[in-house]
């Protein structure tokens, strides 16, 4: 299984990024190209997916990207890490919670391997840690398929603003918050990427 690694140094502006995925979509859908992971962190941009409420915007002078990823809203910035993927589902008996499940065991594996301790809900999408008796959101994952290629992918909270989310409700929920790896631990995430995408390929072979 051959997966093709894109690593981009500068900031990518947020449509381009995802313009870039649907051209690979149809590339994959073609049989021309192979599937791809891209890490990446984005310009500051607010998005929201297909499941978001106008009311969790709470500052009305932001911009807001409307997608087709799955999820609510969400902001990406500098310090937050971007995995996005363009996987052919066909390989994996068409089976979404599969692919979904990988996505959080892959997250879970390497924060680990900095010595943080975090968890998926069925409830709620994402992946969580708990941090002074609250709840908050470590890494984000939104995903859309189609002609049962799934793409877009998640993020991981390294060292960005946390004072961005304060203008919206983070995917939706008011009783959690959201933090980042700097607040929880602050050590050296260089090759968190790295790390991330090794996890990622085996996972995908398992």
């Amino acid at each position: 299984m051959y997966i093709d690694i894109k690593k981009s140094k500068k900031p990518i502006e947020y449509r381009k990024a995802i313009k870039l995925l649907e051209e690979r979509l149809i590339r994959i859908n073609e049989e021309k190209a192979p599937d791809l992971i891209w890490s990446l962190e984005h310009l500051p941009v607010y998005t929201a997916g297909t499941n978001h409420k106008k009311t969790e915007i709470l500052d009305s002078s932001i911009d807001v990207i409307k997608t087709n990823r799955g999820g609510k809203i969400t902001y990406h910035g500098p310090g937050q890490k971007v995995f996005y993927f363009v996987v052919d589902l066909k390989k994996f008996n068409k089976d979404i919670r599969k692919f979904l499940s990988i996505i959080e065991k892959t997250i879970i594996q390497t924060l680990n391997e900095y010595g943080v301790k975090s968890y998926a809900d069925k409830k709620n999408i994402g992946i969580w840690i708990k941090q002074n008796n609250k709840i908050n959101k470590i890494a984000a994952i939104g995903i859309k398929v189609k002609k049962w290629i799934a793409y877009h992918g998640f993020s991981i909270n390294i060292s960005n603003s946390l004072e961005s989310y304060k203008k919206i409700i983070p995917c939706g929920i008011k009783s959690k918050s959201v933090s980042n790896l700097k607040n929880i631990n602050n050590q050296d995430y260089s090759d968190l990427d790295d790390k991330i995408i090794k996890n990622f390929i085996s996972n995908l072979k398992v």
